[in-house]
Formats: structure tokens, C-alpha cells, sequence
């Protein structure tokens, strides 16, 4: 948990200092990833960036559930327990995420860089992204209670997808989803004594 508490203080840190410094080099590098995603759109590849953006709850949610849903038919303990980590973990950091945001308050990037145009204009504040937090906390928590390839690799390819989806459609910075996943892994991680 201490861990937890330093990630969060250095994620507020480094957010205050990039934010505070409007024109630095992180800023200007997210700048120019945000223009360069915007300008190489495609209507394919928006219909694909907004289908994985959206299927975010949908899988966080699905997962566990499905989980608990097939421990309570086979009498599964072990099952039950991987369900209630997974929800644990992704709730947790979306709890996390959702404090840092209120603190730190950075501007979406269309707010903060009229060039930046987004597909569609998110609401809330940027930093961290929320989907990138709880896509790799339940990715996470999901390969390590069942650590097997056919689970790590498609779990991680989904976290990142969405994670990228949201640069992208252009309402979140690379630092934002950046601290996400970084949030996410980590609160799932430290929660895995639950799991056992």
C-alpha cells in the first residue's frame, strides 16, 4: 500500500510540473504526437479507435463478472477469489485515478492546444486517462491470476489498444495515458495478495 501512496505523490508531482511548465519538452512532444495522430485519421480507423474506446467498461465489468458468475456454477473457490481481485484491483485504481484527476486537473488536450482537434469533446479533466488506468489494472490482475500466454498477450493487446484509442480521438495526452497504465499495473500488483 505504501507503494502505492509514493506512485500516486510522484504521478501528482510530475503532472504539477508538466503542467506548470506549458512549453517543455514533454509538452511540446505530447503537442506533436496529439497533431500527428489527428492529421493521419481515417473514418475506418475512427469507427475502430471508438469501438475499442467504448468497449473498455464493458470488458472491466464483463470479466470479473463472468468470473464470479462460472466460480458460483462449478463451486469454484479459487475462481471467486480471481474475480473478486480483478473487480478489487480495476475498482481501486479507478477510485486512485479518479483523485489524482480532481488534484491535478489538467486540461484535455483539445483545451489546452486549439490546433488539437478531437473526434469528440470528453468532459472531465485529462490526467491520468481512466481508461488506460482500469484496462491495464483488470489486463493486469487478469494475467496474474491466470498466467498463461492465450490470457497475457490478448489482455495487454486490448489494454494498449484502448489505451492508444484514446491519443488517437485526440482527449488524451501520451503522459496521460502513460500515468494510466502505469496506475493500473500497479494497483493490480499490489493487490495480488487477494488473489491467493
Amino acid at each position: 500500500m505504501k507503494v502505492l501512496v509514493v506512485a500516486i505523490y510522484v504521478m501528482i508531482f510530475v503532472s504539477f510540473v508538466n503542467i506548470s511548465c506549458a512549453q517543455s519538452k514533454i509538452q511540446q512532444f505530447d503537442d506533436r504526437v496529439m497533431l500527428d495522430l489527428a492529421a493521419s485519421r481515417t473514418p475506418g480507423q475512427t469507427e475502430v479507435m471508438l469501438f475499442l474506446s467504448r468497449s473498455y467498461k464493458y470488458v472491466d465489468v464483463g470479466v470479473p463478472a463472468g468470473l464470479l458468475i462460472g466460480g458460483i456454477i462449478t463451486n469454484d473457490s479459487q475462481m471467486r477469489q480471481n474475480a473478486l481481485y480483478i473487480a478489487s484491483s480495476t475498482a481501486i485504481s479507478y477510485g486512485a485515478m479518479l483523485l489524482i484527476k480532481h488534484i491535478t486537473k489538467r486540461r484535455r488536450p483539445f483545451v489546452q492546444n486549439i490546433n488539437i482537434v478531437p473526434v469528440y469533446r470528453a468532459s472531465s479533466t485529462s490526467f491520468p486517462s481512466g481508461h488506460a488506468t482500469s484496462t491495464f489494472s483488470t489486463a493486469t490482475a487478469l494475467s496474474r491470476a491466470y498466467p498463461k500466454w492465450y490470457v497475457i498477450a490478448p489482455s495487454y493487446l486490448w489494454a494498449g489498444s484502448v489505451a492508444y484509442s484514446r491519443m488517437y480521438l485526440g482527449v488524451h495526452y501520451p503522459t496521460d495515458v502513460t500515468a494510466g497504465a502505469i496506475l493500473g499495473t500497479g494497483t493490480a500488483l499490489l493487490l495480488q495478495p487477494i488473489k491467493n
